[in-house]
């Protein structure tokens, strides 16, 4: 048998590889996503006093700290039984549209665009954001200053720029004041002007995208606030591949209707709902579920997106257009809230004593989709057991599919050129999978490409490496 690994797979938050073994004919055999990396935050947060959690949990990750920052929080909510102020829901939710307009802009100018408007089969060396730089300057700009903004507003309501602070049981531990409000509603303003005039972009996506590149058929789950996008709090609700309802809940119920489970390939845990079927979580997830977006331009994107896929979308590459809505509608939102000065209020918090029950469970949309934090604690608040389910589990399986689809297509007579090697990285990216909310490793993989047949190792040099966010 002969094995070709993929290593690392470029342009994604952490590190992760594919394998694919071929049969005899050089034909594929089998295709998966692997991650062999370890993670150990469920273990080393048992002992730990539950309201310092919200501190410890953005240590996950450096790209998308706020979410886990914010469903920790929410957690220790309900342990103390706090209901929080308006103010400090308004703040948490302004820094989880900080944490969107930040993250999918990384991925959409950085990550992904390389692919659509420099081109996939163009050589690794100039399919990169320095050869986007080079090509479209002022797109280039545009991302720069919109990321900007998503780290000022982090910044200013979370305490730090990257990994935030101010969520805390019963809300949050500092309001912004009417200068910061005035400062950021600016920033949000020319934001929200640029996420405009660029969607032009991600709609000329919507003509060139294969509908059944890396093709799978899933269920799908996300948040909603009756029937409109949110980020922060709603119902979590489960749809159908037809888009037809399966469930609805919250909080702890999740354990009702979704199982974690694991595969011999991978440390990456996959999840699926109890009756054996599988689901998507993410922009697909939630624009498939939603009815509005909510905010004019995002609402106009969304009519757009379904005219080109429809009302409920399986295409995988769909995630991009999908995901650059979100973007828009939360520069949009951030100048609804910021442009109220009740948002700099000072009753941000309600003060917390004891616990007053053994279990919370904080559910968000992060940005790659549903998270969970999911903490049991003694009478003292201190954890005796944590369970974290991250989007990318969720996608685990979808991911793992779409790479063999694709490679089935691009690998012949036992050959893959880079082209087809970018094009099953396409199907992963398409996820913005977080390897490192995922999982945890020490050290760093090596760029290697290698063919390993039988009894045999062959190395080869793969000096047409491509830029990832590390290296950018």
């Amino acid at each position: 048998m002969t094995r070709i690994n993929i290593s690392p797979v470029t342009r994604i938050e952490g590190h992760a590889e594919v394998r694919i073994d071929l049969d005899s004919s050089g034909g594929v055999e089998s295709a998966h996503f692997n991650v062999v990396e370890l993670r150990g935050f469920e273990k080393f947060m048992i002992g730990a006093a539950v309201e310092e959690a919200p501190r410890i949990t953005p240590r996950i990750c450096g790209i998308c700290p706020t979410a886990h920052h914010v469903a920790s929080a929410m957690a220790c909510d309900q342990i103390f039984g706090a209901d929080i102020p308006d103010t400090a829901k308004n703040l948490r939710e302004l820094l989880m549209h900080g944490q969107y307009v930040h993250s999918h802009s990384l991925h959409f100018f950085m990550l992904a665009a390389p692919d659509f408007l420099i081109g996939h089969d163009v050589p690794p060396e100039e399919r990169n954001i320095l050869s986007l730089v080079k090509k479209e300057p002022e797109i280039a700009k545009n991302a720069i200053k919109v990321r900007k903004f998503g780290q000022r507003l982090t910044e200013a309501v979370g305490g730090k720029p990257i990994h935030p602070s101010s969520a805390i049981p019963g809300g949050m531990s500092h309001a912004i004041t009417e200068t910061q409000r005035t400062t950021l509603l600016e920033m949000a303003e020319e934001s929200r002007g640029i996420a405009e005039k660029c969607w032009s972009l991600a709609r000329d996506i919507l003509d060139k995208t294969d509908l059944s590149f890396g093709a799978v058929e899933t269920a799908f789950m996300g948040s909603t606030e009756n029937g409109r996008y949110s980020v922060c709090g709603g119902t979590t609700k489960v749809i159908d591949a037809n888009g037809n309802p399966v469930s609805a809940f919250s909080g702890k119920e999740y354990a009702n209707h979704i199982e974690e489970y694991s595969e011999d390939w991978s440390y990456l845990k996959f999840s699926r709902l109890k009756d054996g079927r599988f689901y998507r979580v993410g922009p697909l997830a939630r624009l498939n579920i939603v009815d509005s977006m909510g905010t004019p331009a995002a609402d106009a994107a969304l009519e757009e997106y379904r005219e080109k896929f429809g009302r409920h979308v399986q295409t995988t590459l769909a995630y991009n257009p999908a995901r650059y809505i979100e973007f828009l509608a939360s520069c949009e939102r951030a100048v609804e809230i910021l442009s109220n000065p009740s948002i700099t209020s000072t009753d941000v918090r309600t003060e917390v004593d004891s616990v007053v029950n053994t279990r919370g469970v904080g559910i968000i949309e992060a940005p790659r989709g549903t998270l969970v934090h999911d903490y049991t604690v003694n009478d003292e608040g201190f954890i005796e057991k944590c369970n974290l389910i991250v989007a990318t589990c969720q996608n685990n399986w979808a991911m793992d599919k779409g790479v063999e689809n694709v490679a089935r297509k691009v690998i012949s007579n036992g050959k893959i050129s880079d082209s087809g090697k970018n094009q099953i990285e396409m199907v992963i990216r398409a996820y913005d999978p977080c390897i490192s909310c995922a999982t945890h490793a020490i050290g760093k993989m090596p760029f290697k490409f290698t063919i390993v047949p039988k009894r045999k190792v062959i190395n080869l040099k793969n000096e047409k490496t491509e830029l990832g966010v590390e290296d950018a």
